[in-house]
């Protein structure tokens, strides 16, 4: 993929090696030429000095071929300025733009733009550390689905997990043992201290956490 990455701060500077050490091609974009030493001898992608909004900027930075695009400075402003240029002007498939004040994140994800708050992420997954330990409300931004961690004890091990999953409640999705992780296959057995991952419907939370004793 082509893709552009708007301030190279600590997850711009991340998210471009990540994409280049993958084989991508990534072009960064930062007003502060000293922003891209984060990001090492090893980043083979283009650096560019400039606005993330300046259309000519823009432009000499491949943006009308870009798969995709991602605004993660510092500064809301910047960031949901250049996610609208890069949507509505030059069509790139995929804009995503952090933002930090969730209420702004909820107006702006309102008109289109792929929107992250990592203000609302942090918090909701402090908050599921505190309060649910074993619980992620945070998998979807409607908060609709979470992921819940079952261990296998007695009264489960043995059972295979078309007899735990819950049609439109609770499926799951992954199974930690001590020889690693798997995907499970509907007849897959539990073993003892199995630790089970499933996809929860929130509103059904309670009800699972009843019936697995949680």
């Amino acid at each position: 993929m082509y893709v552009i990455i708007v301030g190279c701060g600590r997850v711009g500077s991340e998210l471009a090696k990540l994409l280049s050490g993958e084989g991508h091609n990534v072009v960064v974009i930062d007003k502060n030429q000293n922003s891209f030493d984060r990001l090492g001898g090893s980043f083979n992608g283009l650096t560019i000095v400039g606005n993330g909004f300046d259309m000519a900027l823009l432009k000499q930075a491949g943006v009308e071929k870009a798969d995709a695009f991602c605004a993660v400075t510092n500064g809301d402003n910047t960031n949901l300025i250049s996610a609208q240029v890069a949507k509505k002007i030059f069509k790139v498939p995929k804009v995503i733009a952090r933002v930090y004040d969730p209420h702004r994140a909820h107006i702006y994800a309102a008109l289109g733009l792929d929107i992250l708050s990592g203000t609302v992420l942090f918090a909701s997954m402090i908050r599921d550390k505190i309060i649910e330990s074993r619980f992620s409300s945070y998998l979807i931004e409607t908060k609709d689905l979470g992921v819940l961690e079952i261990e296998v004890k007695d009264g489960l091990a043995g059972k295979v997990i078309q007899d735990v999953n819950i049609p439109q409640e609770f499926l799951v999705v992954a199974i930690r043992r001590l020889e690693g992780v798997l995907i499970p296959e509907p007849q897959t057995v539990l073993k003892p201290q199995d630790i089970l991952m499933g996809v929860v419907k929130v509103a059904h939370l309670e009800k699972i956490k009843e019936k697995f004793n949680l």
